[in-house]
């Protein structure tokens, strides 16, 4: 079986919705948030482009440690910012998934927060977790849309607002 093709077909799939989604990204929309316990839409889409380089991440290191790795959450505040990270991430990605060998997915990955560990998977079930990721945050995002009155792009076949439907 050839994972890594299929990861890789896989990201470009969602990179193509994603970015449809991104596209039509509301700039005066930033702070929204349908509750106080949701976040706010910027911080959301951000995190969803940021998951975009995880598997060059999961695929080049063993962990990452958020109170020691030095990671920072990135600061976007546009449409065009969000374009250009989830652009960078894909390509990332997409050269890490090109010059990854099928056993380097047997290796374990762990998410920890200084040496505690928080996860542990194989790097395979590390990348099949960042396309969940991927997936269920830009459902969330659609929510965001839809409360707004923003039409929503399709996603795995056209959506209420397309007009060709």
């Amino acid at each position: 079986m050839d994972t890594l093709s299929q990861f890789k077909d896989e990201f470009e799939t969602e990179y193509q919705t994603t970015r449809k989604f991104f596209e039509v990204y509301p700039e005066n929309k930033n702070e929204y948030a349908p509750h106080e316990k949701s976040m706010k839409m910027m911080p959301l889409a951000t995190h969803i482009a940021e998951v975009f380089g995880w598997p060059d991440i999961m695929l080049k290191t063993s962990d990452l440690d958020f109170a020691t790795s030095g990671y920072q959450p990135k600061q976007l505040s546009s449409k065009e910012d969000l374009l250009q990270v989830l652009d960078e991430n894909f390509k990332s990605a997409k050269e890490a998934l090109n010059n990854a060998k099928e056993e380097n997915l047997n290796d374990t990955w762990a998410l920890k927060n200084d040496g505690h560990e928080l996860a542990k998977w194989s790097k395979y079930g590390s990348i099949r977790h960042a396309l969940n990721q991927i997936t269920h945050h830009r459902a969330q995002l659609g929510v965001y849309y839809r409360i707004n009155d923003i039409p929503l792009p399709g996603s795995y076949g056209p959506s209420a607002d397309d007009q060709s439907f």
